[in-house]
């Protein structure tokens, strides 16, 4: 039967230590035990099902591992405090001094600046490329690379990754393949197309109430357990900890991920069409002129469509600002960062979460400075939202008014 990564969360069952509906909170930083032999037993990692500090791990964390790990349809998971708490860690887990990485070279701010300005401290390279370009990927791999790296669908520019066709590279290399899904949750399934390890930053869509930041590395049983080495594992010896109830109220929005990210894709493709049709530089996956709408509907799972992002190039950063702005006070959305909240968020990605990226390295990749990064929101009635957008939109001289 085809895997349907919502189905797999609908069908997990745990009832409360007390009988209720929601498991209990485990509100402890350390745990005990019945015995010195079980707690020497933890620490060797051979004592299943025993709790040592929250920092390796809590009954809440296992809660929305095992569910996070389900939808992505690997055999566990490890949340974080953040994304880049699982990021990092992962990377860091998968290389040792001397290894190279081959990157897609757009990707979230924070990663490229991981990888371009820290990682070397450590003598861990990488090289950025073009990561819809397979030759391009396969000719940047050395003897010392280990990983392959990339996003699903890219932040900001919206390039789409061919998963299966970096896999097959991946695996003729010995490589492991990371590929980071915030963007496109349950609409793609990376393992289904032959990632090794799927990140999320929780912080987005996955807790959709922009009141919570957190990440999860999901992967192969040993693979966690490698991260959570009380010896060796970068998660455990690096901290980067998600407190038990933060991640009992990620489980709680998660049940509804599937029901927002039909909204969410639905009107953004009701917009994307619109905005391409006034004659607006649009990108969106979902759209045919998406240079890479091909390779996401082999790899998507139609149901929960192309997603919530989308962008559109308004040809200045004075335009953009103005635009943005004014759409705010509109009460449209909101000018800020992140994305996956029930309101529309828009920035202009080029002085905000890419802003880590160099300007020349900016430009070769095709990140403009009128570019507006837009998080599209739940909105109930998407025509009066279109409406007033485009008004916005002919105030700003963005668009040229029709006489009447």
């Amino acid at each position: 039967m085809k895997f349907k990564p919502a189905n797999e969360i609908q069908d997990l069952q745990y009832f409360g230590e007390f009988g209720g509906v929601n498991p209990s909170i485990s509100d402890s930083s350390t745990y005990t035990f019945l015995s010195a032999k079980t707690m020497f037993d933890t620490f060797e990692g051979n004592a299943d099902g025993c709790y040592l500090y929250s920092r390796h791990s809590t009954p809440s964390n296992l809660y929305l591992g095992a569910a996070l790990a389900a939808m992505e349809g690997t055999e566990t998971a490890n949340v974080a405090a953040s994304g880049m708490g699982a990021i990092t860690p992962t990377l860091l887990q998968l290389c040792q001094a001397g290894d190279h990485v081959v990157s897609s070279r757009t990707i979230y701010g924070g990663t490229y600046a991981f990888l371009k300005n820290f990682a070397p401290r450590l003598s861990i390279t990488t090289s950025f490329v073009d990561i819809t370009n397979l030759e391009a990927v396969e000719a940047a791999i050395t003897k010392d690379t280990k990983v392959l790296y990339c996003e699903s669908v890219s932040n900001p520019l919206l390039e789409i990754a061919d998963i299966e066709g970096l896999s097959a590279i991946a695996k003729r290399h010995h490589l492991k393949l990371v590929v980071d899904n915030t963007f496109s949750p349950l609409s793609i399934s990376p393992v289904n197309h032959g990632a090794d390890v799927v990140i999320h930053s929780l912080t987005k869509f996955i807790n959709g109430s922009s009141d919570t930041v957190g990440g999860v590395v999901c992967g192969t049983q040993e693979f966690i357990d490698e991260l959570r080495n009380v010896n060796d594992g970068a998660s455990m010896l690096l901290g980067p900890t998600m407190d038990s109830l933060r991640a009992a109220s990620v489980l709680k929005n998660l049940r509804t991920l599937h029901i927002r990210m039909m909204q969410h894709s639905h009107n953004a493709m009701y917009l994307a069409e619109r905005f391409e049709n006034l004659g607006l530089r649009t990108v969106y996956p979902g759209l045919p002129s998406h240079p890479s709408h091909e390779v996401f509907n082999r790899h998507m799972n139609e149901k929960y469509g192309y997603g919530g992002m989308l962008t559109v190039d308004v040809g200045s950063l004075e335009k953009a600002n103005a635009l943005m702005e004014l759409m705010q006070e509109r009460n449209l959305g909101y000018l800020a960062v992140s994305l996956g909240f029930y309101k529309t968020l828009f920035s202009a990605p080029g002085t905000s979460t890419s802003s880590e990226i160099p300007e020349d390295e900016q430009a070769a990749m095709g990140l403009t400075d009128g570019l507006i990064r837009f998080s599209i929101g739940l909105d109930a009635d998407i025509e009066r939202t279109y409406e007033m957008m485009k008004s916005c939109m002919e105030e700003i001289g963005v668009l040229v008014p029709k006489m009447a």
